[in-house]
């Protein structure tokens, strides 16, 4: 899972962090990357802070974001920030890129 977050209330924040991490992890899910300063390379991408956010499979990670669990901490994210998310399936070897067959 790859999230965009502009963090707009930091107290609620840190409220959605404290119920979210731990259903995060029950899930099998743990940050790659975490940056609050993210440098933009090319075009106008200059999102505020990038997650990254590793799970076992994507079936584990779809299965984490539709949980009851997780699903009832939306409204705090969206209380305490703007942002979007995009699930992607990884490769299954560490630097090497999945090969595109089409």
């Amino acid at each position: 899972m790859i999230f965009e977050i502009e963090i707009t209330d930091r107290t609620a924040w840190d409220a959605y962090r404290k119920v979210a991490g731990p259903v995060m992890a029950q899930g099998g899910g743990r940050f790659v990357i975490n940056s609050t300063d993210p440098e933009p390379l090319e075009g106008n991408w200059t999102p505020p802070t990038i997650s990254v956010v590793e799970f076992p499979s994507i079936e584990a990670a779809r299965d984490f974001y539709n949980s009851p669990a997780y699903q009832a901490t939306i409204p705090m994210r969206e209380r305490a920030s703007r942002g979007r998310g995009i699930l992607v399936d990884g490769f299954s070897a560490p630097g090497a890129a999945k090969e595109n067959t089409t």
